[in-house]
């Protein structure tokens, strides 16, 4: 872990924040206090920060802090150690880190638990290291902690050329596991292909049903990881193979859909829906100590790597948002300080 000369923490920092809730006109960029770092928390001073779909679902009114974080936008920065709160040993002023935060990465300073930080990956860049922290934990929870995902299994990762399926694909294929995506155009697929998919379901124009079992030899998904919802919630049972495990990680097509329970009940299946952000400290440390040991070393291997698209000045993060709203966006975008 690299050392820097620690220098003075000031009172003040460059913060953004809604103005209300809507589209990115409602973004300001603000002068926040500095937090301190209470107990059991380090001060790290943001290098940068990945912008991530919650971000646009708190900007928009749909997704509120949890009760106790920041209502500054932002789940994962990357940056260096300026400040330790009490009780805090291991983290050395100067030390470079990422973080999972439940708010308060769009800023220059953010107090964090020490539980939810970790070392930059030997071989990935400060900045960069920004776009680990929430695809990391949100991928190793689900796929490995919840759904059991293991080495000869079929994945289907919907929105695979986003940030999470994007580091789904790559984790699960150096895992051993079968990877297939969905997304919305043939460069998409394409793209996708260059983490290891092994196909692509253009979501547009094909029924990904009747694709998976083609491209499976009739075997189906033995894990769906979805960001749909309710639009999908039927096909998305009919796609898994016995003993299949569909996970929900977030709702862009709705929240309330039908569901055949016959189905699950005759193919053993399982529907496990979760969020991260709400997590206690504790059990997101828990999350962050298996992303250190199940994730970092095949970060540092070069077989996983941060896919970062394209990074904006903090005073730019409404243009930064425009540009995720449009839905071109490949892998991450970060604001910079």
């Amino acid at each position: 872990m690299s050392q820097a000369a620690p220098t003075a923490v000031p009172e003040t920092m460059r913060a953004v924040e809604y103005s209300g809730a809507g589209g990115p006109e409602v973004i300001d960029l603000v002068d926040r206090p500095v937090p301190t770092p209470a107990d059991g928390e380090v001060l790290v001073r943001v290098a940068a920060a990945g912008i991530n779909r919650a971000d646009v679902g708190q900007r928009a009114g749909n997704y509120p802090p949890p009760p106790g974080a920041s209502d500054i936008p932002g789940l994962e920065v990357s940056g260096t150690v300026a400040a330790r709160g009490p009780g805090v040993t291991g983290y050395d002023v100067g030390t470079a880190v990422c973080a999972l935060l439940a708010g308060g990465g769009y800023a220059e300073y953010v107090a964090v638990p020490a539980g939810q930080l970790l070392p930059i990956p030997a071989g990935v860049d400060l900045v960069e290291a920004a776009g680990l922290p929430e695809v990391a934990c949100t991928v190793w929870s689900n796929l490995f902690m919840e759904a059991d995902l293991a080495e000869g299994e079929w994945l289907l990762v919907h929105g695979g050329a986003g940030g999470i399926g994007t580091m789904a694909t790559q984790l699960a294929t150096a895992r051993g596991v079968q990877v297939v995506v969905t997304a919305g155009s043939g460069e998409k697929i394409e793209y996708c292909r260059g983490f290891g998919a092994v196909e692509g379901i253009n979501y547009r124009d094909e029924d990904f049903v009747e694709r998976m079992r083609q491209i499976s030899g009739d075997h189906g998904a033995d894990v769906v990881l979805d960001i749909m919802g309710a639009k999908y919630l039927g096909q998305n049972v009919d796609v898994l193979a016995k003993d299949g495990r569909l996970v929900i990680i977030a709702l862009q097509g709705g929240a309330k859909a039908e569901l055949n329970l016959a189905k699950l009940m005759t193919r053993r299946l399982r529907v496990i829906g979760t969020t991260l952000r709400a997590r206690s400290i504790e059990a997101k440390a828990r999350v962050v100590d298996g992303v250190r040991t199940g994730v970092w070393p095949v970060v540092e291997s070069g077989a996983v790597r941060p896919v970062v698209e394209k990074t904006f000045p903090l005073e730019q993060a409404a243009q930064a948002h425009e540009y995720f709203d449009s839905g071109e966006h490949r892998g991450k975008i970060l604001l910079t300080t």
